[in-house]
């Protein structure tokens, strides 16, 4: 039997950065056969539409997928899906505020991943985070299952909404080592040399200052990639920190042939994320087997088991970062364990099975019409 999934939420296929985007490729290729995946795609993200990616059918709406237009972005997806699939895979929460809707148009199963904590995102208005909290709580209660991708977000839900999810997180096992070609060692001299890595949106809740803090007059080698253009925080803090030497503010790079040689070959990669739950990032740092060197919230430790190291200011971090630099067996002890907990829990396999497990036990339970 052939099992007809609606993936709705994401900017489209192929990925590029996005964690919703990476979860969706990565579905589509390790799935089985039995389940038949369509895509909902944003088509101001793609000037190029073909209708398939690999095996899955993509569908384009004129509308972007983030931001204020993710609500009826989310809402029509879900409109034109229900009647043609089996399941609605729906990822991140903008259009759940739509679902009490749905559950009277169709008895198909809906699962939702509710992505962490995102109604807590410092970007949001005060308007913005009381939308997306009472999303959260309508998916929540109207979805057949609720998946979360972190321990501390699964305890979360239960204790607010009283109601269990399935603990799904991501995979790291797509990400690539990869040589510096001469090319590249001309483009990024610090490829000489030990350095400190990170790639990441520029938000304040990715301690992008605090990071440049540390780093600022030490000497230490640091390479950043993010969109420091996209906002007022990112454009101040290139402005600032543009002109000190041992620091290198680089544009988002979506060739992964072009961006695995800065990741893999750094000496310490850093992980300054303070929201959400299992960071795509993040994982693909400890499949790589870098030492990380990661912002103290509780999601990054369930993440890492406390494997990592922590800090909570410039000074602790600067402090760590040091420490690994001159210590080689350290950074070789660290990047071990890192490894063996991703290699134990974040491989895609793993991951498009649970995802499967949930929507065979679903489709034996739910209506299909």
């Amino acid at each position: 039997m052939t099992y007809k999934i609606a993936v709705i939420g994401t900017v489209g296929l192929p990925a590029q950065y996005g964690g919703w985007e990476t979860l969706t490729e990565q579905l589509v290729r390790n799935l089985p056969g039995d389940c038949e995946l369509t895509v909902y795609c944003s088509a101001p993200h793609y000037p190029e539409r073909p209708q398939f990616f690999e095996r899955a059918r993509l569908v384009y709406l004129n509308l972007k997928a983030n931001g204020v237009q993710s609500i009826p972005y989310d809402v029509l997806s879900m409109l034109h899906a229900y009647r043609k699939h089996d399941l609605m895979l729906i990822l991140g929460v903008s259009g759940c505020i739509a679902l009490p809707f749905m559950r009277l148009l169709t008895r198909k199963p809906i699962v939702v991943n509710i992505d962490g904590y995102e109604w807590k995102r410092a970007k949001w208005s005060n308007f913005a985070r009381w939308f997306l909290k009472l999303s959260e709580a309508v998916a929540v209660r109207f979805a057949h299952a609720v998946i979360t991708d972190n321990k501390v977000l699964q305890e979360y839900v239960t204790a607010e909404y009283n109601k269990p999810s399935e603990l799904i997180a991501y995979g790291g096992d797509q990400a690539r080592a990869g040589e510096p070609t001469g090319q590249a060692r001309q483009a990024y001299p610090f490829l000489g040399a030990p350095y400190a890595f990170t790639v990441c949106r520029i938000e304040p809740e990715n301690n992008i200052h605090v990071i440049l803090e540390a780093f600022a007059g030490s000497g230490m080698p640091l390479a950043i990639i993010g969109n420091w253009n996209h906002s007022e925080y990112g454009v101040q803090l290139r402005k600032q920190y543009e002109g000190v030497s041992n620091i290198h503010l680089l544009d988002p790079i979506y060739d992964v042939e072009q961006l695995s040689p800065l990741r893999s070959n750094a000496t310490v990669y850093l992980h300054g994320h303070s929201a959400g739950g299992t960071n795509p990032s993040l994982v693909e740092a400890m499949w790589l087997g870098l030492p990380v060197v990661a912002f103290d919230v509780s999601f990054n430790r369930a993440t890492t088991e406390d494997q990592a190291l922590y800090f909570a200011d410039s000074a602790s971090l600067r402090k760590h970062v040091q420490a690994l630099l001159g210590d080689e067996p350290a950074r070789a002890q660290l990047s071990a364990r890192l490894h063996e907990i991703a290699n134990r829990r974040y491989r895609w396999s793993v991951v498009a099975d649970q995802y499967r497990s949930v929507f065979t036990r679903l489709l034996g339970h739910v209506g299909r019409a």
